[in-house]
């Protein structure tokens, strides 16, 4: 178990709970000696029964809650945990860094790559520093500038998406919050080289897009993707946020939900009960799923890579009653 701490969702309750029960005979078996191995065995048993259970029966509003979970694996932690030689390169040239956009280059199972992410923080001092994940425009354009390099010299990109929405701040919208997001979704538009995208949690509205046009798009199993969070719908349709549970399971926000349209072309399996259980197992996972995206798009020539890309992103929103974008390739 990799956890940030015992405070859980409400639906994880019974397993935090059996989780105190074996700390506590732990401990009791080795301040007196005793041996309870096949007592620890049989309830670490029930446990993972009781976590796969659990995660197997959540709905698209747990899945909410758990994209944005303390204790999840962040894009930091997936580059430290599947790349090496990460270089970070900072600042946009015109107006400053923002720590809420980390941008650089690396080796993905030895080969050379950019990677670009949105970064959370972990506690209060970082995700201040992070602007808990909210880029500025400096961020979007920081971001513009090392894909452009990336270009240059014919390196992959990865983006890596965990965020809440681009800040709404007035200081933002008056260096040009729309026009950076804009750029960045033309430019990467026509990148002469691969790009995947990965959404680690969470996917909200034109501060994903910033950083997630791609010829694949990846998501973690409880992770969502859509133009605006449940709690935001909710409050426009209904004039109470409050409704965002019931909401969200209409929304398709899901990876499984958005892979039934045709939008995204893998989910990756957590571990079971979710990413912030295991953060290792579920680094992995996403890097071996993005290593092995890019292994075949490094087999098509440029052009085709744009005109594919191009292809793709003119589909979206294209809809045909009782037709999911799959059946029309």
């Amino acid at each position: 178990m990799n956890m940030a701490n015992g405070v859980g969702l409400d639906f994880e309750q019974p397993v935090l709970a059996l989780d105190r029960k074996i700390a506590e005979m732990k401990a009791f078996a080795a301040e007196n000696g005793l041996d309870l191995e096949s007592d620890l065995a049989r309830l670490e048993k029930k446990r993972q029964q009781l976590l796969s259970r659990t995660h197997r029966n959540i709905s698209a509003w747990n899945r909410v809650e758990i994209a944005r979970r303390q204790g999840r694996p962040y894009a930091l932690d997936h580059i430290q945990a599947s790349f090496t030689d990460f270089l970070e390169l900072h600042g946009d040239r015109a107006f400053g860094d923002d720590p809420a956009i980390v941008a650089g280059f690396a080796r993905l199972e030895g080969e050379p790559v950019c990677v670009v992410a949105h970064q959370k923080g972990k506690d209060t001092r970082e995700n201040i520093h992070r602007n808990f994940g909210m880029p500025h425009p400096e961020g979007y354009r920081k971001a513009l500038r090392v894909m452009k390099l990336a270009e240059r010299y014919g390196r992959p990109i990865v983006c890596l998406v965990d965020t809440p929405g681009a800040f709404p701040g007035i200081g933002a919208e008056e260096r040009g919050q729309a026009q950076a997001i804009a750029e960045n979704i033309l430019e990467m538009s026509s990148f002469r080289v691969p790009v995947v995208v990965a959404v680690l949690g969470e996917g909200a509205s034109g501060g994903a897009l910033g950083i997630g046009v791609g010829d694949r798009l990846l998501m973690f199993e409880n992770s969502w993707y859509c133009v605006i969070s449940p709690e935001g719908c909710a409050a426009i349709l209904w004039g109470d946020r409050l409704k965002a549970r019931e909401v969200a399971d209409h929304m398709k926000l899901t990876g499984r939900d958005l892979a039934d349209l045709g939008l995204v072309d893998r989910v990756v399996e957590e571990p079971a009960g979710g990413a912030h259980w295991n953060s290792a197992e579920a680094c992995k996972s996403m890097g071996r799923a993005i290593a092995q995206e890019l292994a075949k798009l490094r087999e098509l020539d440029p052009e085709d890579l744009v005109r594919e890309r191009l292809e793709r992103y003119s589909r979206v929103g294209v809809f045909l009653e009782g037709v999911t974008l799959k059946d029309h390739g």
